[in-house]
């Protein structure tokens, strides 16, 4: 990880003690409210919102349950035996035929993708991106000689030939290091940053892979982040180049949650989520937007926050929380979801709760009574794989969804003290929810929720006081992002 506001980065946690309660989720009917109402009909007043129950997906629940706390352990001491990961080791005598290095991890991270794909009949397509990463210029370059990066990754493409357009991606990042960012030959564990959340990768690979989804899903591991995030910024580059419709970037690192001995202001409940409010990749115009209409708080990326908190309520994760933390990541740190925010697309950072920096870039040693090093046994393997079901969970709701609803606007042509809002219909929806919420709120209230079978609504409430999203629903009540509207004046 970078210690420049350059690159930022972030961490997450929970202990094993909750995967009793959650690897056999017991998943709650949860009640929410709507109005269903005409074309330009006025909804009900909010306090007389009708009640709706959101049926959970049984798909989606066995998902979760087949997530194996065991296994990510096995991946994690796995990736910890190949002694170094660092980025430059495959630059070291030998690299290509040794059992250490990033050339032994990246080959072994492909081999678990083929066979996870072996046993779904061929469902996933294993590929890598492979790229000579050129030297920076600078007395500080972490690349000094050109080197060669793979990021490895599979592919479980959508069912539905226009749904499959739509992509959705989980990543961590495969590379170590120790105390020198140079330092390529000794041990650097990686066991947390971020052995853990290559194991989330591979674990929803795993568990996702014995299931179909309309739109598609991409499991990745990337290299390079402690150079520089080398690795996602060429994979975020070739997304949009080649135009990909990627619609939300699940990024997980330092996700193992700390098990320091005597360590009592760790909180085994929660997982952090960063997400960026004004868009790095904003234009003038976009500035201009989100200025004049208060939209600093809603980015897609902040979209896809919110969307991670509805998924954990819908499906009982109990005690195991995640927390919205609305900045792109923490001080002085940087991640692998900032290369895709700089291309344009959401993107959010699942990072534990607190972090022990004892056990982070650290050389394996003991000293003054202190041990440091990023060793397996300060993981807790049981938070993994609740935060590995978290992101099963998300990636299957979200490519389970309909499309997102197109060209959402507000329409402002006049003054007037009621709301109008229009949308293109999304492939897939069979209906559509407008919510709504107090500008000084963060989240949408569950119970600020308008149903329509059309692509319009009419509602009682004044744009100057609310923040406004639409999204699309399915016929099994599966629910797309949200996306707030743009307003839309005469003429235009």
């Amino acid at each position: 990880m970078l210690k420049s506001y350059q690159f930022m980065k972030g961490c997450l946690f929970v202990s094993v003690a909750l995967l009793t309660f959650v690897s056999h989720p017991a998943v709650a009917q949860k009640k929410t409210h709507s109005t269903k109402v005409a074309a330009t009909a006025k909804p009900q007043s909010e306090d007389r919102a009708v009640s709706r129950t959101k049926q959970p997906d049984a798909a989606i629940v066995q998902i979760m349950r087949d997530v194996s706390p065991l296994h990510v352990q096995q991946t994690i001491v796995k990736l910890t035996s190949f002694y170094t990961r660092h980025t430059l080791s495959v630059n070291n005598p030998g690299a290509a035929t040794s059992d250490k290095g990033a050339i032994a991890a990246r080959n072994w991270i492909k081999s678990e993708f083929e066979r996870y794909s072996a046993a779904c009949g061929g469902c996933l397509e294993v590929k890598t991106d492979t790229f000579i990463e050129q030297p920076k210029p600078g007395p500080r370059s972490r690349i000094p000689v050109a080197t060669e990066l793979q990021n490895v990754y599979a592919v479980l493409h959508g069912t539905d030939p226009e749904q499959a357009k739509r992509i959705y991606l989980v990543t961590g990042h495969y590379d170590s290091r120790n105390t020198d960012p140079a330092n390529s030959t000794d041990q650097a564990p990686g066991s947390n940053d971020d052995g853990s959340g290559t194991a989330v990768s591979l674990e929803c690979a795993r568990v996702m892979s014995k299931h179909k989804f309309p739109a598609t899903i991409i499991f990745l591991t990337v290299v390079g982040e402690e150079q520089g995030l080398n690795g996602s910024a060429h994979f975020a580059k070739m997304a949009k180049a080649e135009g990909w419709r990627l619609e939300g970037v699940l990024n997980n690192d330092i996700v193992g949650g700390n098990r320091t001995p005597g360590d009592t202001m760790q909180n085994n409940n929660w997982v952090r989520v960063f997400s960026e409010g004004i868009p790095i990749a904003a234009t003038e115009a976009d500035l201009r937007r989100i200025r004049s209409v208060g939209g600093e708080n809603d980015s897609t990326s902040r979209q896809l926050a919110r969307y991670i908190r509805e998924v954990a309520g819908a499906y009982n994760f109990g005690q195991f929380t995640p927390k919205l933390i609305f900045r792109r990541d923490r001080y002085l740190r940087g991640g692998d979801h900032t290369s895709f925010n700089e291309q344009g697309f959401a993107a959010i950072r699942f990072t534990e709760y607190r972090e022990d920096y004892n056990h982070q870039h650290q050389t394996v040693r003991t000293e003054n009574g202190i041990e440091y090093g990023d060793l397996p046994k300060f993981v807790d393997f049981g938070y993994v794989a609740n935060v590995a079901r978290l992101n099963a969970a998300t990636l299957a709701s979200l490519a389970s969804a309909p499309a997102p609803p197109g060209k959402v606007r507000l329409l402002t042509k006049q003054l007037e003290n009621d709301s109008k809002l229009e949308w293109d219909a999304a492939p897939g929806a069979t209906a559509y929810e407008v919510l709504w919420r107090r500008t000084t709120d963060a989240e949408f209230p569950e119970e600020n929720v308008t149903r329509v079978a059309v692509t319009k609504a009419n509602l009682n409430q004044s744009k100057d006081n609310v923040i406004f999203g639409v999204r699309s629903v399915d016929a099994k009540g599966h629910r797309s992002l949200v996306v707030i509207p743009e307003p839309e004046r005469a003429g235009e």
